[in-house]
């Protein structure tokens, strides 16, 4: 096992300390934005259907409110840790700040295990979580979004509590809603699409032919499986390979997505399906591709096994899944990373989006939302791109680069530092 710092708040402080050097950042903006502004951390009784009353831990880390509010997802996760949270509210500071959006970063976490709960109990779960951080929420201060094991549903149930809480609706308060509750267009493949967008554009920038390229997706969640759809139909990308918590597959000729993901609805996995072979998560990330998709959870490209990836391009729609030490090593293999917090900041764009729509109470049909995305990520790609050749420096620092110098420049301007 490698003796590397795998703590994801201890990453995303040494991701930052590394561009505050190359920016040459004053010692007070670099201090200020190593840690989060503030942090609430809340205890929630919640009765249970078997009449019992189970006590949960959550927290809401706000951390940089210096461009405009926080925004940023709730976890209902079993392993949830507040080091994870941070690390997560950072990232989300930076994405917002790299695709030029007018917020800060925040995150929440719950830890339970939402796989073993029943609908009543997610709903009083999720209108206790409410109640405990409504003090601190709000369309002008923090905005709640979903993330892993949350969903739309559990987003109207929490709007729905604060509203009442308000005395009126704030439709504004979360995005990530169902439609009829203000939610918008184009959110559900936002962070896919987002992704795909971008790969595109460095398809253009390496002169890499993306019709007919190989493709393997680590996670097929929202992310992923959306990555597999719009791969498909977007760029001409083969599908070669996927996988999910419970084991990957694998066929040289590709996969559709239509029947990998009625397969994967059938029988809740993506493995057993009908003519290809079983891979295991780690195989799958060393398959020779042309392009990977990480779209799973944090840290699974390491310095013990980055030596082994192949593909030409690693499009990372997953937070956190390559650490620094393995970074240094992709980026001499020549492997061209577009970096989390910009691959997969279509999400956090089509939110800011849908808050926009929330305020003025008007809504976008998809197909402006899509071409407002397409704008973003592709300004926000060619400014990192940019960056990174002009530095000689690898992508994710770039985009540290870009994105830390738009937050220092706003506190400078209000004052801060």
């Amino acid at each position: 096992m490698s003796s590397e710092q795998l703590n994801p708040f201890a990453i995303a402080q040494a991701q930052l300390d590394e561009a505050a050097e190359q920016l040459k950042l004053d010692p007070a903006t670099h201090q200020l934005l190593r840690t989060p502004l503030r942090e609430l951390h809340v205890t929630l009784p919640v009765k249970m259907d078997d009449g019992s009353t189970k006590i949960f831990q959550g927290f809401r880390v706000q951390y940089n409110d210096s461009r405009g509010p926080t925004k940023g997802g709730i976890r209902f996760h079993f392993e949830e840790t507040i080091d994870t949270v941070r690390a997560l509210a950072a990232w989300m500071t930076w994405k917002c700040a790299v695709v030029d959006i007018p917020l800060g970063g925040g995150k929440g976490g719950v830890v339970c295990d939402p796989r073993s709960m029943s609908p009543g109990e997610l709903e009083r779960l999720s209108r206790a979580y409410i109640r405990q951080v409504g003090r601190i929420i709000g369309l002008e201060k923090d905005v709640l979004a979903p993330d892993v094991y949350t969903t739309p549903q559990i987003m109207a149930w929490m709007m729905d509590e604060y509203s009442f809480m308000k005395g009126e609706n704030e439709f504004g308060v979360i995005t990530g809603k169902p439609l009829p509750l203000g939610g918008s267009a184009g959110r559900g493949d936002a962070t896919a699409r987002g992704g795909i967008f971008t790969l595109r554009e460095a398809g253009k920038v390496l002169g890499l032919e993306l019709k007919g390229a190989t493709a393997a997706v680590q996670g097929y969640g929202n992310a992923g499986s959306f990555a597999h759809k719009l791969g498909e139909e977007l760029l001409g990308l083969k599908i070669v390979a996927v996988s999910d918590s419970r084991g990957g597959i694998y066929n040289p000729d590709g996969m559709k997505y239509a029947e990998v993901f009625k397969h994967k609805q059938d029988t809740g996995k993506v493995a057993g399906f009908k003519g290809a072979k079983e891979v295991t998560n780690e195989e799958l990330l060393e398959l020779d591709v042309d392009v990977l998709f990480p779209s799973a959870l944090e840290n699974v490209i390491t310095a013990e096994n980055a030596e082994r990836i192949k593909a030409k391009v690693s499009v990372e729609l997953a937070n956190g899944p390559t650490t620094p030490e393995a970074d240094k090593i992709l980026h001499k293999n020549g492997t061209y990373v577009i970096p989390d917090f910009l691959a997969n900041a279509g999400g956090v764009t089509v939110s800011y989006f849908e808050m926009v729509q929330n305020a003025y109470d008007y809504y976008w049909e998809e197909e402006e939302v899509h071409k407002r995305l397409d704008k973003k990520m592709t300004a926000a790609f060619h400014t990192v791109h940019e960056t990174a050749q002009e530095h000689e420096v690898h992508n994710r620092l770039a985009a540290y680069m870009v994105a830390i110098n738009r937050v220092a420049e706003a506190m400078q301007l209000r004052g801060w530092v």
